[in-house]
């Protein structure tokens, strides 16, 4: 059985004609990951809250620092460079993803296009205000075209293709905290195991899964990003 990628989950909407409109928004905190087993390195740029084009702070590994970004038209944009021609912002353009309504603090999560795919990336937002993704809890974003599951402590949770899925604190650990944590895809009408661990479950961390494929993957793979209770940033 072949797997496909889901697209229409990452595919933000690149609104009105200039990246340097100088409508009234507030500033948003951003803290970004590129997902991207290929080429897992990339320079990507985005507005600051004057409109200078200044470079995400991205990671090697986990979630970037935090920073803010001026949205345009309701959209965080990146640029793939930082000397954008103001004329034709759209031919710098790597992604645009719509801000959910009210988020101020986003997780972005960057993955590459399908192949010659134009803008070259896709994004997705996670709302991580703590009222909204408390500490213990996680998300799980299923960016294929799989019927998948998991079963995470006490939790059993269908994974819907090109969807999120909060999953609440897990409270059925053992004296270490560890909770078995199991992932499942759906071939035919029987449901095959692709990932089994034990996983520490803290109230001091959140979690993002990312299930994805590869190009001709038969079986999806998972992959965690563990983000530690990260320090509020003042606004600017």
């Amino acid at each position: 059985m072949l797997i496909r990628i889901i697209t229409s989950l990452m595919i933000g909407c690149i609104a009105g004609s200039s990246a340097f409109s100088q409508e009234k928004t507030a500033a948003v905190q951003i803290r970004a990951v590129l997902h991207d087993p290929v080429h897992p390195v990339a320079d990507l740029y985005i507005a600051d809250p004057s409109g200078a084009i200044v470079k995400l702070n991205l990671l090697a590994e986990g979630f970037s620092r935090a920073q803010f970004t001026l949205p345009q038209n309701g959209s965080i944009v990146l640029f793939d460079k930082a000397n954008v021609d103001p004329t034709k912002p759209a031919e710098s353009i790597a992604a645009t993803c719509a801000i959910p309504s009210d988020a101020k603090r986003l997780m972005m999560l960057i993955f590459p296009a399908p192949a010659d795919a134009k803008p070259a990336y896709r994004a997705i937002l996670i709302n991580e205000d703590p009222a909204v993704f408390a500490n213990g809890q996680s998300r799980v974003i299923n960016l294929t075209s799989a019927e998948t599951a998991l079963e995470m402590g006490e939790h059993k949770l269908p994974l819907r293709p090109g969807k999120i899925t909060d999953v609440p604190v897990v409270k059925k650990v053992n004296e270490y905290n560890m909770a078995q944590t199991n992932f499942y895809y759906k071939e035919g009408e029987t449901w095959m195991p692709f990932t089994e661990r034990q996983l520490q479950y803290l109230d001091s961390i959140r979690r993002v899964f990312l299930i994805y494929v590869t190009p001709g993957s038969t079986q999806p793979f998972v992959t965690t990003i563990v983000d530690n209770a990260p320090a509020i940033m003042p606004n600017p």
